[in-house]
Formats: C-alpha cells, sequence, structure tokens
C-alpha cells in the first residue's frame, strides 16, 4: 500500500493537476539540497517526500491570483 494514499492526496488538493505541480516543483527544490520539513519520511525518492510533506500539512501552496 502506498502512503499516502492517493485518495488523502486528492481529497486534499483541489485538483490531482494540482497536485502534480505543487509535488513535482517541491521534488526539484528537495534535490536541490531544500530541507526536509517532515520528521522521519517513510519515502527515500524526492517526489513521495513532497507528498508526504504535502498531506502533512507542511507543504503549502498559494495562486497567483492570491488563493491558497
Amino acid at each position: 500500500m502506498l502512503y499516502p494514499s492517493i485518495d488523502e492526496l486528492t481529497a486534499k488538493a483541489e485538483s490531482k493537476y494540482i497536485l502534480v505541480t505543487v509535488a513535482a516543483k517541491r521534488a526539484r527544490q528537495l534535490r536541490e539540497n531544500s530541507e526536509v520539513q517532515v520528521d522521519k519520511p517513510k519515502s527515500k525518492k524526492f517526489v513521495g517526500v513532497a507528498l508526504e510533506e504535502f498531506i502533512s500539512g507542511e507543504l503549502v501552496h498559494e495562486f497567483l491570483d492570491g488563493r491558497k
């Protein structure tokens, strides 16, 4: 079973496209030596860590028009 599950992720994101974009941008930051925001991530891969940050609420995104 994958953690976090796709159902949990899509329930927390406005759309799956936003989720993918946010996770990809955060994974790129992690790859470039950004600090991990969760304690003891289960995933060893950057995208997995980004998704764990998203589901925990540590990763917050904001739209250019001010929406969150």
